[in-house]
């Protein structure tokens, strides 16, 4: 067999190799998995960024006399233990990994929002420029904590939609694409709304 017949024949392989590949959804598989895993980098960012304004709120919160201690407590033990769980991308897979996860995130945002209603118990703290500016800061990034939820929801639908199909389902047995663990709500409504905190209440 000649080189040039060699080639022809090499190409050709390559070629019909490619088309069945693009067929079976294996090129699907590679953008929705790098979809998710963008989606879930920013949902990340997004906690740490509420994480990293947590120490300033409870310094703020800290020097208003006789604050209510329990609650400052429940914000720095829940911070602490959201900040604790580090979920790779590998663990997305791993449906008790992401309960957990959303569990100590939870817990944040409830200890937050429990801040928040006990702060309305005292005027100086209400009237303090540095603590009203944390306020506004924290309600935008419970805004964007949402918004980068919901688009993680949405790719990891996608993805899960095209491992569990056929015959892409076929190509996930193959390449071992399992389907990813998703934020799960007992009331679906309350996935696309941030915690209910009347930041403007005066």
């Amino acid at each position: 067999m000649s080189p040039f017949v060699r080639r022809l024949l090499t190409w050709a392989t390559a070629l019909l190799l490619g088309a069945s590949l693009t067929g079976c959804g294996y090129n699907d598989f590679q953008r929705l998995d790098e979809q998710s895993r963008s989606a879930w980098s920013e949902v990340l960012n997004q906690y740490q960024r509420r994480a990293d304004l947590i120490p300033n709120i409870v310094a703020t919160v800290k020097g208003e006399a006789n604050f209510e201690q329990e609650t400052l407590t429940k914000v720095i033990e829940a911070r602490a233990k959201a900040t604790s769980i580090q979920m790779t991308p590998e663990m997305l897979n791993d449906p008790a990994a992401m309960q957990k996860f959303q569990a100590a995130q939870g817990e944040v945002g409830s200890a937050l929002s429990r801040l928040m209603v006990v702060v309305e118990q005292y005027p100086n703290l209400k009237a303090n420029q540095g603590f009203s500016d944390l306020r506004v800061q924290l309600e935008g990034t419970e805004n964007r904590i949402t918004v980068a939820r919901n688009r993680y929801i949405q790719a990891v639908q996608e993805y899960n939609v095209l491992a569990r199909s056929f015959p892409t389902n076929l190509t996930a047995m193959v390449f071992n694409y399992a389907p990813k663990a998703n934020f799960q709500v007992q009331n679906e409504a309350a996935i696309s709304t941030p915690p209910t905190v009347d930041f403007n209440k005066q």
